[in-house]
């Protein structure tokens, strides 16, 4: 396959570098690993995961040409998720240290809200459209390309994001007490609505 695809192997390096990286959704998965056990950031990893690769195949049909012909869009998205981070920012800086717990439900953000995500991300849209134009090529495997830099996008990232659940889940160990616990919300909180609100600032 390679003779036929020599973009490939450069998208590994870049699928790994664009996924293990820190974002939204690595911040939002350690978070949550660490606050309710790994088993509450799975949904969180497969949903985000799976968003992103579909993103990939949809914009190699072309389905991603919008956001170039209308910037209007690309801002409505934006703030979109902007409001939307922000929002689970909040939530996750008054949480109730007290009575967090493996049932509690109030700011999880869970597989449709991780896939969700993505979908109102400009930046993941912007990507998809980078991996295509960069390495898909052009001619008659072009459509055969595009299904495999989704299918590895997709495998590449859930370990990345899965190395982020396993920090997060350690790191409960150093979070018994409800003010370690309180100063790890907040923390996070901020790390998010600063990841959110990057793009907005360094764009104006």
């Amino acid at each position: 396959m390679l003779s036929t695809f020599p973009t490939f192997l450069p998208f590994l390096m870049f699928a790994f570098v664009a996924a293990i990286t820190p974002g939204p959704t690595n911040i939002l998965v350690l978070s949550n690993s660490a606050r309710f056990g790994l088993s509450a950031a799975l949904p969180i990893i497969f949903g985000a995961c799976a968003s992103a690769a579909s993103l990939v195949l949809l914009v190699g049909v072309g389905a991603g040409s919008s956001l170039t012909r209308w910037p209007a869009l690309q801002s409505l998205m934006q703030w979109l998720g902007v409001a939307w981070l922000s929002y689970l920012a909040w939530q996750i800086f008054r949480a109730p240290v007290s009575v967090i717990s493996a049932r509690d439900q109030a700011s999880r953000l869970g597989l449709l809200g991780a896939a969700s995500l993505q979908w109102i991300n400009p930046k993941t849209w912007m990507m998809a459209l980078a991996v295509v134009s960069v390495f898909a090529g052009a001619g008659e495997d072009r459509f055969k390309h595009v299904l495999y830099l989704s299918l590895a996008f997709f495998l590449i990232s859930l370990p990345c994001l899965g190395a982020w659940a396993l920090l997060g889940a350690g790191s409960s160990r150093w979070l018994r007490s409800p003010l370690a616990m309180q100063r790890f919300n907040r923390g996070m909180a901020l790390l998010l609505l600063g990841s959110a609100w990057s793009s907005v600032l360094v764009k104006g």
